[in-house]
């Protein structure tokens, strides 16, 4: 009945899908869905996109581990992302029309700004949505008991939701989405409170998560690398999530500005309460059945089967059905939206000025044809990585952290931001980053926050210099009226 549910499930939100992509007329509304999303539809996608297998299957794994200090990334720092991005950057980049995030440096900072950039924010993609893709493949392994592998299940949950990406665009995924959202919390409420009956009750499963530490280990050692360590998962996300096409669709796809700061913060609220459900679940398994936890806990990988395993072994077969649906949404909901946002942003910002003949149709083709080869380089990568789902998308941010997120931030508020000083941070920050990564992955300073740093520096460093030297020049130069004198 599971497997039939799922199947069912996944054609209709497929047809759902295809039906939304009859509203794409150009590239307007294939990338922001004609700029015309109201504050629930809005709230909904932002809060689905970001609602993904990670908040599923790796978050509670990670908090199993490691307690409430292990996923200080996400949920902490992810809900506190979309709230700045409500609060510092919807209002303002929606006022620009802008079709992707790309736009706004190649309007500051111009050409090569806009190409360095597009190019990390495409490739820090590639964890993220291999995560969801990796999700996809272990759903379809255990609700077919095996049958599937979990590489088929790979390629067939990509394929499919290929096929609605790629038409649909930002209106199937913003449609999806809503429905998907709706399925998502009605879904995480049942069956926490079906678990919480089997744990006996919230307050002994939170009660038991006190007892053993959990909630102890949120702040970090008082010591240096205690401190900087805490900061660097704080700030991974909450700063390197907010240059992403994603969340600026999501702005843009707003009725109005109003409107995409408000549904950016309330999509944040949401993601933070609703990211607590699967955590607690996964402790209930400590106490409903603790030898399947000691025996999936070890691993990183297998560790995210807990949930699933203790669902299907322990709930009725209604509440396996609500949450499986809950995370099939979950993931389809994430999946789409990350194929469609750096395929949009590398067809506008890397292909489109080598290709300025074409017109509207045939760019809408183009981005349909760098969906489907994105999809492709994405399963291929999560097929043969090693990484775990919550991992994946920690990582991905860490390239959008010490390259993209500077320039933005000061290109919004800094009037002296400049072309030099953007071009001095990405430099900068990518290098530092990369280098410390490859030589000290372990040292006292993380290398993603050193690159930060080093990008902080590049900008100031970088926009003021120049500034400094003409100034020097203009006092040193003789002044016209001296030489006329002579």
């Amino acid at each position: 009945m599971l497997l039939w549910f799922v199947i069912i499930y996944w054609i209709i939100s497929v047809g759902i899908g295809l039906w939304a992509a009859l509203r794409v007329r150009n590239t307007g509304d294939y990338a922001v869905a004609g700029r015309s999303l109201p504050l629930y539809i809005v709230t909904a996608t932002v809060f689905a996109t970001w609602f993904g297998s990670e908040t599923v299957l790796g978050i509670p794994a990670t908090f199993l581990r490691e307690g409430l200090g292990g996923v200080i990334a996400d949920p902490f720092g992810s809900s506190l992302c979309l709230v700045l991005v409500g609060l510092f950057f919807a209002r303002p980049l929606y006022r620009m029309q802008l079709l992707t995030i790309g736009d706004f440096y190649r309007n500051k900072y111009g050409r090569a700004v806009e190409a360095m950039t597009t190019l990390c924010i495409v490739l820090s993609y590639l964890g993220w949505v291999a995560a969801q893709i990796s999700a996809l493949g272990l759903v379809f392994n255990v609700v077919s008991e095996g049958a599937m592998s979990q590489s088929t299940g790979m390629i067939v949950g990509a394929s499919t939701v290929l096929i609605y990406t790629v038409w649909g665009g930002m209106w199937a995924v913003a449609i999806t989405d809503f429905i998907q959202m709706i399925v998502i919390v009605a879904g995480m409420l049942y069956i926490g409170w079906d678990v919480s009956q089997l744990a006996g009750g919230v307050t002994s499963v939170v009660a038991h998560a006190v007892d053993a530490g959990k909630f102890s280990s949120f702040w970090p050692e008082p010591s240096l690398a205690g401190i900087l360590g805490f900061a660097a998962a704080g700030v991974t996300m909450m700063l390197g999530s907010i240059p992403q096409q994603d969340v600026f669709q999501r702005v843009a796809s707003s009725k109005d500005e109003r409107t995409a700061g408000r549904a950016s913060i309330l999509g944040g609220c949401l993601y933070f309460c609703f990211a607590f459900i699967p955590m607690f679940l996964a402790y209930s398994a400590t106490l409903i059945d603790p030898a399947l936890v000691q025996k999936l806990i070890a691993g990183d990988k297998q560790s995210q089967l807990i949930l699933p395993n203790l669902i299907l072994n322990h709930a009725p077969v209604f509440a396996q059905v609500m949450f499986f649906g809950a995370l099939l949404s979950a993931i389809k909901s994430c999946a789409s939206a990350t194929l469609l946002a750096p395929s949009v942003t590398f067809t506008e910002n890397i292909l489109r000025p080598a290709f300025k003949h074409l017109g509207d149709k045939q760019l809408l083709r183009l981005m349909r044809i760098v969906v489907l080869c994105f999809t492709a380089l994405v399963t291929l990568f999560a097929l043969n990585s090693q990484l775990s789902i919550y991992k994946m998308v920690e990582n991905a941010y860490k390239v959008t952290l010490v390259s993209a997120f500077v320039p933005l931030a000061f290109g919004l508020y800094w009037k002296r931001a400049n072309r030099q000083g953007a071009l001095a941070a990405i430099v900068l920050g990518l290098s530092t980053w990369i280098w410390l990564e490859i030589l000290a992955p372990a040292a006292i300073c993380p290398p993603q926050l050193a690159g930060f740093f080093a990008a902080l520096i590049g900008m100031l460093g970088g926009s003021l210099l120049p500034l400094a030297i003409r100034r020097k020049q203009a006092v040193q130069a003789p002044h016209p009226h001296h030489h006329a004198s002579r």
